[in-house]
């Protein structure tokens, strides 16, 4: 199951899909990351329950991504390995993992993105070599990712929860992307 919205890639090659929404929210000494359910091909729904946020590393770390699926699961397949040379160092491990992303010649052909978060760190990662930390606590990836983002920055502020603020933010993008649903897989950590 690839993510969403189909096209021809830059380089004539076969459609791809893209798009999706994951949004990660840190309040309260809570993190949690949500993501919708919805595969598009082209225009047409073809599947409306994927699930696009899981656990890795024995449940300690949450991960969602955005882009083609197999790459996104070989990712995530290489995460859980550098998770395991690295235990407990979510940071070093997504570095490494990025630094592979780019020089290896197979994994730099990967369309994706993830953000990944542990009890203390929150990360987004991309096949650019970016391993960027939210200035806010607040980060979100995907075709309705910044209608996410935007809609989590204006509660942040106010008296909802970190998961309130993700089920009511994807809410909001599910109404204005049209690559996004209400079908929602929410996951969370406490803080330590």
């Amino acid at each position: 199951m690839s993510q969403d919205a189909f096209r021809y890639d830059d380089r004539g090659g076969p459609p791809q899909m893209h798009a999706t929404t994951i949004l990660m929210v840190r309040k309260g000494g809570r993190v949690v990351v949500g993501g919708d359910g919805q595969v598009s091909l082209g225009q047409t729904i073809v599947k409306g329950n994927a699930r696009k946020v899981r656990r890795l590393a024995k449940g300690a770390v949450i991960g969602g991504f955005a882009g083609a699926t197999a790459d996104a699961f070989t990712l995530f397949e290489r995460l859980e390995g550098k998770l395991e040379q690295y235990p407990g160092q979510l940071t070093r491990a997504c570095v490494e993992l990025t630094k592979d992303w780019r020089t290896d010649r197979y994994l730099r052909r990967l369309e994706a993105m993830m953000v990944v978060a542990d009890r203390e760190v929150s990360l987004l990662l991309s096949g650019s070599g970016d391993v960027l930390e939210p200035e806010s606590g607040v980060m979100a990836i995907g075709s309705g990712g910044n209608y996410a983002l935007a809609a989590a920055r204006a509660l942040e502020d106010g008296d909802l929860d970190a998961e309130a603020i993700v089920r009511r933010a994807m809410a909001i993008a599910a109404e204005i992307c049209v690559y996004t649903n209400g079908n929602l897989v929410i996951e969370a950590l406490d803080a330590p």
